[in-house]
């Protein structure tokens, strides 16, 4: 393996969903109880947007959150398998990454916050998941591959990269990029400025009116997410779906539409092993966007994009 190719494995890794399934749907339950911390005190943002993750330079982080008189930040340390809990008062706990099950995470979880004095209760069941199995009570979840985890956190980051290029074309309302521990996937959003119908909801395990404001307005989502191929795919949506959105022909190599999905899938695995992995990745972000924006008639103004 020559150096350039040493260096995109570690950009890219390998990432065979089978391979690490049970992990990631064990990580995917643990965010959730982070997650669902962070909703509990930061003050509601539309969309959502005050619920998600971030990536960082060791893992997931959920930025610094009001925390009665001081402010808390919690991070999912991939380096140190640990996940950490810092005050602004020096005060600081951590918790070990390693092969355990959920209801044993929850229960220490439960008692850092306490230790930390932290004024919030999370609700302490899964959501977006069908097999909603409350935190406490989860015996079956248990499993910690860190290594794998730390490929995932690698792939975590370079997506991010090309996102983030990806959203600062646009000069229109468009979120952060976020990683939403619900769905268990990194993703970006650009808003026509125009309301959107109401949502149908039917989202298992999450209340209708959650999905009523995620999409209260017409939007062009995308990103990554660790399913829906054999290594996870990148995906593309344009919500209402517009006539002739699902047909039309992006030009983009791997690219296909997925019908159960409702969505435009780029495998990883086709990114992973292409010669510039980014630019197939920015090349259908930009290609499904224009997919939707047309053929859904999205206001000229709204189509902003910056050199």
């Amino acid at each position: 393996m020559d150096a350039r190719d040493e260096t995109r494995e570690q950009m890219w890794p390998a990432l065979p969903v089978a391979a690490w399934q049970d992990t990631r749907d064990t990580l995917q339950l643990w965010t959730q109880m982070v997650g669902k911390l962070r909703m509990e005190l930061t003050p509601m943002v539309n969309h959502w947007w005050n619920v998600p993750l971030y990536v960082d330079a060791r893992g997931l982080t959920t930025s610094l959150m009001p925390c009665g008189a001081h402010g808390l930040e919690v991070r999912f340390d991939f380096l140190a398998d640990e996940l950490v809990f810092e005050r602004t008062d020096g005060r600081r706990r951590a918790m070990a990454l390693r092969p355990r099950t959920v209801a044993d995470f929850y229960r220490e979880f439960v008692e850092v916050l306490q230790d930390l004095d932290v004024p919030a209760q999370i609700y302490p069941v899964p959501v977006e998941i069908a097999e909603a199995i409350p935190f406490p009570d989860d015996e079956t979840h248990g499993s910690y591959d860190a290594e794998a985890v730390r490929a995932f956190w690698r792939s975590l980051v370079s997506a991010a990269r090309v996102l983030a290029v990806f959203r600062a074309e646009w000069e229109g309302k468009a979120s952060p990029v976020h990683f939403f521990w619900g769905a268990f996937d990194l993703a970006v959003s650009r808003f026509s400025g125009r309301p959107a119908p109401q949502h149908p909801g039917g989202v298992a395990n999450c209340p209708d009116w959650v999905m009523y404001e995620a999409y209260d307005s017409e939007v062009s989502s995308a990103g990554y997410w660790p399913g829906g191929a054999d290594e996870g795919a990148f995906y593309s949506y344009t919500y209402p779906e517009p006539a002739g959105f699902r047909d039309r022909d992006l030009g983009v190599p791997h690219a296909a539409f997925d019908t159960d999905l409702g969505e435009f899938i780029l495998p990883y695995r086709a990114v992973r092993e292409a010669d510039d992995p980014g630019a197939l990745v920015l090349a259908f972000l930009r290609a499904t966007y224009l997919a939707g924006s047309e053929t859904g008639g999205w206001p000229q103004a709204a189509d902003g994009a910056v050199s």
